[in-house]
């Protein structure tokens, strides 16, 4: 069953055929992009594109609980509906953008950190490739002092500053 919707482009009035399961799929698009939009933090969405009562609506919907936000998430899909779509999600690329590169520095950061601690050999050429502006032996001295640390059962206070200072030397923007 198809339906004409009637939408105003510019002024001029424009003939929309769209299916139901059409509306259906855009309408969860923008239910998917509301949550998405809710974790974001309040500074990242002040650089979004959207309405100040979108922005708001956005900012009520962190504090509510699970039946409350369900609801808040339709009626969010209702306004982003009436935002322009495209900019917004281009927006929250952006923002996501930093994050999942910190994000990946951390975890690069780890795994070196675990294969120093895990590998007796130091594999220095390696390190010497991947940060040619380290220090090699105070990273052997670090990965060192924590495997005694793990051996002894003691805090592991050289894992954490071997991980600080691969993470220092790890660079985020690509």
């Amino acid at each position: 069953m198809r339906r004409e919707y009637t939408t105003q482009v510019a002024g001029n009035m424009e003939q929309e055929d769209k299916s139901r399961s059409q509306i259906k799929r855009e309408y969860r698009e923008l239910k998917e992009l509301a949550k998405r939009l809710t974790d974001l933090s309040p500074g990242q969405l002040q650089n979004l594109p959207v309405s100040d009562a979108t922005r708001e609506e956005l900012l009520a919907a962190k504090a509510m609980t699970r039946s409350a936000l369900q609801r808040q998430f339709r009626y969010l899909a209702s306004l982003l509906a009436d935002e322009d779509g495209d900019a917004v999600k281009t927006a929250l690329a952006g923002e996501l953008l930093p994050h999942a590169r910190e994000v990946a520095a951390l975890h690069q950061a780890e795994r070196w950190r675990d294969r120093l601690l895990a590998e007796e050999a130091f594999p220095s050429d390696e390190l010497r490739e991947k940060f040619p502006d380290g220090d090699l032996a105070h990273i052997r001295r670090l990965a060192g002092n924590a495997r005694k640390e793990q051996a002894l059962g003691k805090p592991p206070r050289s894992a954490r500053l071997l991980f600080r200072y691969l993470r220092e030397l790890i660079p985020t923007e690509e």
